[in-house]
């Protein structure tokens, strides 16, 4: 899509996260790799740690100055109420792939967004470890380093389809008549990233059928459906953000044709779970 349809303040606020982004990067990198502080969250939450923490309030502060009407949404930040008096609201994960990076591996990144009435209108995923850039404003199109996104075509068919997922996602009870579909699976520990890679054609899609936070999907999800993505939760319904609970249910990104094919693929109990 051409720049020129983006909307003047959408295009404001994506200036103002890639900054934010490229500045957690630099928090990321001192961090990296000696062995900061971190904890389990409970509750199967994962790990949290002294970075992540850092980011969280140098992305609160620096965002909220520059835009002191917008509510807040962060992983790491305890929820409240008031956001959903805002007209636009930050979505932020100051690191997707916490355990990864404190693996010491560099698939991690930092996911900010801006919503409005439920919709992304600003998206970044930043990877500092290996100095990628994923972009994306609404009617803005989408871009890696600066290089504009589109799904190939012709688009790839089920069968033998390079999907990002778990191995627990491509078991045999999540498809009708409990069997998996013939696919090459692949993973990776950041969903945002994993979004992005299915924007920049390097996979053909990527699905979860656990309900999936908006702080790992936000960014992404704008990413991938600018670069011509379908990205719906597990049932095809659209992805809807700033919800009193801020999760959906499920994710299927894919090329349009095989988001059609994945769909129907899933089990009636899958579809429609949670």
């Amino acid at each position: 899509m051409p720049e020129s349809d983006a909307a003047p303040e959408n295009r404001r606020d994506l200036a103002l996260l890639t900054e934010a982004a490229l500045a957690a990067g630099e928090i990321a990198r001192r961090h990296f790799g000696n062995g900061p502080a971190s904890w389990e969250k409970g509750a199967g939450l994962g790990p949290v740690s002294a970075a992540d923490l850092e980011i969280d309030a140098m992305l609160r502060t620096r965002l909220l100055a520059a835009r002191p009407d917008y509510g807040w949404l962060s992983e790491e930040t305890e929820d409240t109420p008031a956001r959903l008096a805002a007209r636009r609201v930050f979505i932020v994960d100051p690191i997707d792939g916490t355990r990864a990076f404190l693996a010491g591996e560099t698939g991690f990144g930092h996911a900010l967004a801006v919503a409005e009435a439920g919709r992304v209108v600003a998206g970044v995923v930043h990877l500092p470890m290996q100095g990628h850039t994923y972009s994306a404003v609404a009617r803005g199109g989408a871009h890696l380093d600066g290089r504009a996104l589109n799904i190939a075509t012709p688009e790839p068919r089920l069968t033998g389809a390079r999907l990002l997922a778990s191995r627990r996602q491509v078991a045999a009870e999540h498809w009708r008549g409990g069997e998996a579909p013939r696919i090459a699976r692949h993973f990776r520990s950041s969903l945002a990233w994993r979004l992005c890679l299915v924007a920049e054609g390097a996979f053909d899609g990527t699905l979860t059928h656990h309900d999936t936070w908006e702080w790992d999907t936000a960014a992404g999800a704008l990413i991938a459906a600018e670069a011509g993505v379908r990205v719906t939760d597990r049932s095809g319904a659209p992805l809807v953000f700033t919800r009193p609970h801020p999760a959906s249910r499920g994710l299927i990104a894919a090329t349009p044709l095989l988001h059609e094919e994945l769909a129907a693929r899933l089990a009636p109990s899958q579809r429609h779970a949670g």
